[in-house]
């Protein structure tokens, strides 16, 4: 599917493929230490073997990635959005999304969450659970954007949320993420 930026900026929004390991790596290398650390919590410079092949290797079901690449430079990552369904309650999944620092707050982390959103409903999800740090007031946004039906739990500098997925869908259709 196409997504065109406020700034002009045309991607792509797929799932992702086995074969985008180098494309992650390389999106995480392009990552500023701010960015890996809100996404991950701790410092951390590149994915290792298995988290490349654990993120990549997804089952289409319950663990869901969608990457939007760069459509003039299609090995450049732009963001990613996923989730993991909870084996322990098939309806809820706990995602995360991140964005290249700099495409931050043109609306493209809103984007990837809609159509996560959009796939896990499609898929029987109803709520999403996250963990994000206080501070991170975009994601605090995205997660917003997705619905406004959230219960947010803060514990030491972390917040926990529980997003409770809206019934309606956000124009974006599993079958337009085609590979």
């Amino acid at each position: 599917m196409r997504h065109e930026l406020p700034d002009g900026t045309r991607l792509r929004l797929r799932f992702i493929a086995p074969s985008d390991k180098a494309l992650l790596a390389r999106g995480m290398g392009e990552l500023s230490a701010q960015s890996r650390h809100q996404r991950f919590f701790v410092p951390k410079a590149h994915l290792s073997e298995d988290e490349l092949r654990r993120f990549t290797e997804v089952d289409g079901r319950d663990h869901v990635a969608i990457v939007a690449v760069f459509e003039a430079d299609p090995g450049r990552l732009a963001g990613v959005a996923r989730f993991v369904r909870d084996p322990e309650h098939p309806d809820a999944a706990e995602a995360a999304i991140t964005v290249c620092d700099e495409l931050q707050g043109q609306g493209l982390g809103r984007a990837l969450g809609l159509a996560l959103a959009d796939v896990a409903k499609s898929l029987g999800i109803q709520r999403f659970t996250a963990s994000l740090l206080g501070t991170n007031t975009a994601a605090h946004r995205v997660f917003h954007a997705i619905s406004q039906r959230i219960q947010t739990a803060y514990e030491a500098g972390f917040a926990d949320l529980v997003v409770e997925l809206d019934t309606r869908e956000h124009a974006i259709v599993p079958g337009s993420l085609a590979a």
